[in-house]
């Protein structure tokens, strides 16, 4: 991973078994929103009394960004003219001497926005450069639509479904520091076991003990009234959402889960469902962390995500004679997860603290195998029902720090390399893999132990997310000079507290 590595000409993968290695076919005007979608948009500006328009868009390691204009400035040329902003500001985007860009607001995407006290109208945007007037190669939802695109031209499937369940902490005070002769962080929750001993005056006890917070009720599971508000508001947004739940750890672990949808509206509503936690959170003076590990001796927070192909309405996926009544399909696709697991990860777990999560032991599953039921397999086939459409592969390894329009995209191109290649997924593990021996667990490749290695994988192993077009190699050089110079290289040179502890005396 080199660092000022020029940008490279865009290879076409060689074409296997049906691939189409051509690129997507992209339409003058891909983002054009439909007259109805327009209507609706104006509607609920009418309705809702609107007095302000907020764009949002996602820079490329995932966070939300936005601009906002006074609701009169939405006239009917906005749709295609756009809105400029300054993509050399943007994390991931362009130099200071190419920075003018375009943002065109999507109107199928247009909702109250929940969290502005002042009417607004929410708006997620693609982006466009202002003098080719081309999509911009380096926009994650863009990148997304080309992976939806390049599916169909596949002839497999038409439609790729993902169900992510993102896992996340609700803390009641956070603070953390680093100069160059002292580094802290302190995190602090109600629910904490470490806090029954603390002076609340009064403390009213029942704190949840590490790994024992799965299910409990109130008063043990103290945030209920805050999870169903936020689900609330996420269905008043347009969120089906299924269940609602605390989750393993201490210290208030929680998970939301959605219902399935197409692969870019899923990390849409993925966007939506993380701005709504954080905000929630804040209305009640906590504070929402969807970073993978921030507790020590206890479960990290992951975003298994759950995926399916569709074709003409029917899934792919179902095979009631298979192994877990999955189809050949499907373990191909799985074949892919497995053959990919290692340089998926540096998309995928995309953070240095994301490999403090995902080590054996703490649910964490690091085992590249599939198996029926099994959590503590990469690759799981729930078994909940026995329903076609439910036949699913539940890849658990992400979490939650991962740019959802890259990861949901990432994993299905690894799937169908699986399915176009007929990658054989090898035998299911049906067995506790954290309970095997060193001799059987030496057989069984794993996801990497850092980021470095991840991306490392990732530099040698990306030529099945290059078919179709759907990342390019500027793409791939970007991400893996951003995360070394931006993450790995700042956290190396740091020194850690716990080296003080080991090597202050030596």
């Amino acid at each position: 991973m080199a660092k000022g590595r020029g940008t490279a000409t865009v290879s076409k993968p060689k074409a296997s078994n049906g691939s189409k290695a051509s690129s997507v076919q992209v339409p003058e005007n891909p983002f054009r929103s439909a007259p109805a979608a327009i209507e609706r948009a104006y509607k609920l500006i009418k309705d809702n009394k609107i007095e302000i328009v907020d764009f949002k868009f996602t820079d490329l390691p995932g966070t939300w960004q936005h601009v906002s204009v006074a609701a009169a400035q939405l006239t009917p040329s906005s749709w295609n003219e756009g809105f400029g902003f300054d993509g050399s500001s943007i994390r991931g985007f362009q130099k200071i001497n190419e920075s003018d860009m375009l943002l065109i607001p999507n109107a199928a995407t247009a909702i109250v926005d929940p969290v502005y006290q002042i009417p607004s109208l929410s708006l997620v945007c693609d982006i466009i450069d202002p003098l080719t007037r081309k999509p911009y190669s380096r926009s994650p939802r863009f990148i997304a639509q080309k992976a939806e695109a390049y599916l169909r031209t596949t002839g497999i499937a038409d439609t790729a479904y993902f169900g992510p369940e993102a896992e996340f902490f609700l803390f009641n005070d956070v603070r953390f520091a680093q100069n160059q002769n002292s580094a802290y962080y302190f995190i602090d929750s109600v629910e904490g076991e470490w806090n029954t001993g603390a002076d609340e005056k009064p403390n009213l006890s029942y704190k949840t003990r590490n790994k024992e917070g799965y299910y409990p009720v109130p008063p043990s599971d103290t945030l209920q009234d805050i999870r169903s508000e936020m689900i609330l508001t996420m269905i008043k947004c347009g969120i089906p959402v299924e269940v609602h739940h605390h989750e393993v750890a201490t210290a208030g672990q929680c998970e939301i889960d959605m219902r399935f949808d197409s692969l870019t509206t899923m990390a849409d509503k993925l966007m939506l469902n993380k701005y709504i936690v954080k905000n929630v959170a804040r209305k009640h003076n906590m504070v929402a962390t969807f970073m993978p590990k921030p507790l020590f001796q206890d479960n990290g927070s992951g975003m298994h995500c759950h995926q399916s192909l569709w074709k003409n309405g029917e899934p792919l996926f179902y095979d009631a004679k298979g192994y877990a009544l999955i189809s050949q399909l499907c373990k191909w696709y799985i074949g892919g997860l497995i053959k990919h697991g290692k340089s998926l990860m540096a998309i995928c777990a995309p953070t240095t603290n994301s490999y403090k999560r995902l080590v054996p032991g703490y649910e964490a599953p690091v085992n590249l195998v599939y198996s029926q039921r099994n959590r503590s397999a990469a690759c799981r086939i729930p078994t909940y029902s026995n329903s076609p459409k439910a036949r699913r592969v539940e890849f658990r390894p992400p979490d939650a720090a991962a740019n959802p329009y890259l990861a949901f995209s990432a994993l299905m191109m690894a799937g169908l390399d699986g399915i176009l290649n007929k990658i054989d997924p090898g035998q299911p593990v049906d067995e506790d893999l954290f309970s095997l021996s060193k001799e059987r667990l030496a057989k069984i490749a794993t996801v990497p132990s850092s980021l470095s290695e991840a991306l490392s994988a990732l530099e040698k192993d990306h030529d099945y997310l290059l078919r179709g077009g759907v990342f390019t190699q500027d793409l791939i050089d970007t991400w893996l000079d951003y995360k070394v110079e931006k993450e790995v290289d700042p956290v190396r040179l740091r020194p850690h507290p716990w080296e003080f502890y080991l090597y202050f005396d030596v």
